[in-house]
């Protein structure tokens, strides 16, 4: 994947996640804000009907204005106008809190007028009423009431957020969900950037093998023209060992870069218009030089030849093909090469006996580095990059390969080329 991609894709995402932190801290802040207001109006409605029964119980009047006044979040003073008795206040308010739902804990004290102190009452639990606690830290009073108690609710924010349960779930499973996403990018440019590195390597290592792959075939084909030398069966036998495996080394250096370029960002197919059937012919030629003469055949539609897309790719992948069907292949190769016109496209066939590859194994036969597993003999050697190499430039081209095979009978390898890709 493009590096420039990755990175907008990483920025687009850091901000879709800071935006949907902001947005959830949004909405928590405002459940927040409306379930505190429902509590205050509870609570306003709860110690008003208290103060209607005190002022019922002592046959007076209460306030036109200002009866319940909040001072704090969690802080109520009640002006009564009236003295108060201390033991039925307890029971007024734990009866109006339950009948408005405010199950949470409060404690309460009421004004001395003769001490001029605010006399602490109780802690009251709503849930176990025979438990007492201490009280939580002093209570304030107030010079403009006369005649008051106040009620102080300590465990106000613990109750406000347990009613809101629902929406801390679903912000913690959000969380969750950011997390992992936040994780999995974090794995994912690690990875790029890994994986940039690993590249970088292998260029690195494969143009290096370059220079002592050239002076190896230099000095061997001088060995080899030399008439002195080769008057030394030994010698000459040597040599010619030395010229076909530093070939053969050449060819997995020149696979390995032409798999670097094909991976790169600038990557590029330089098309042209070409008959492929000179080029499959001089491809035949040489495999036939390489096995055994008659071993490759092609049969051919001739109003099928003319193609457009990259010689030097579509060369490449001909004989990546090729050479796996003579590398997997136990007895003597008989490869067949078809090339069909059926209409809308053309269809390059490339037929052989070799041992086939199972059913499970044809999925991951373009996967990179994969070899099959019945194919590891002896003589086999590669990194496992052909096939993958063939299939992207297949993909890059517009064209599609598939295979069919079957153990021990062989592997047709079919690429369609549409026309209008020409």
């Amino acid at each position: 994947m493009n590096s420039n991609l990755i990175r907008r894709l990483a920025i687009l995402g850091a901000f879709s996640i800071f935006g949907i932190i902001i947005i959830q801290g949004y909405w928590l802040r405002r459940a927040f804000i409306l379930n505190d207001s429902e509590f205050h109006q509870s609570v306003t409605i709860a110690l008003y009907e208290v103060a209607q029964k005190i002022a019922a119980f002592n046959q007076s009047e209460l306030p036109k204005q200002n009866l319940v006044q909040r001072k704090s979040s969690n802080y109520y003073a009640v002006n009564v106008n009236n003295n108060i008795d201390a033991n039925i206040l307890e029971d007024y308010l734990i009866r109006s809190f339950e009948e408005k739902a405010i199950n949470t804990d409060f404690e309460y004290a009421v004004y001395d007028c003769l001490s001029k102190e605010l006399v602490y009452g109780s802690y009251c639990k709503m849930e176990h009423l025979d438990e007492s606690k201490e009280k939580s830290g002093v209570l304030p009073k107030f010079e403009d009431l006369t005649y008051y108690f106040v009620v102080k609710f300590p465990s106000k924010t613990g109750f406000l957020l347990s009613n809101m349960w629902q929406n801390l779930l679903f912000s913690f499973i959000t969380f969750l969900a950011l997390s992992f996403l936040v994780y999995s990018m974090w794995v994912i440019l690690k990875q790029k950037k890994l994986s940039e590195l690993q590249k970088d390597f292998i260029n690195n290592m494969t143009h290096e093998f370059k220079t002592p792959i050239s002076s190896i075939k230099i000095a061997s084909d001088y060995l080899l023209k030399d008439p002195i030398l080769n008057q030394n069966e030994r010698i000459k036998k040597y040599t010619e060992i030395i010229s076909d495996q530093n070939s053969r080394l050449n060819n997995q250096v020149e696979k390995v870069l032409s798999l670097a370029r094909l991976e790169s960002d600038n990557f590029k197919l330089k098309k042209e218009s070409f008959d492929i059937i000179p080029i499959i012919k001089d491809i035949i030629a040489a495999e036939n030089i390489r096995i055994a003469p008659g071993h490759v055949g092609l049969a051919v539609d001739e109003s099928a030849a003319i193609i457009t897309g990259d010689k030097l790719h579509f060369t490449n992948i001909v004989y990546n093909i090729l050479d796996n069907s003579v590398k997997y292949c136990k007895s003597i190769p008989q490869i067949a090469i078809n090339i069909i016109n059926n209409g809308e496209k053309m269809l390059l066939e490339i037929k052989d006996n070799g041992i086939g590859i199972n059913k499970e194994e044809l999925d991951k036969l373009f996967q990179k580095f994969y070899r099959v597993s019945t194919g590891n003999i002896h003589d086999v050697k590669g990194f496992g990059l052909g096939l993958f190499y063939v299939k992207n430039i297949c993909k890059s081209h517009g064209w599609n390969v598939r295979v069919a095979s079957e153990p021990n009978v062989g592997s047709t390898f079919t690429i369609e080329i549409p026309y209008q890709n020409g």
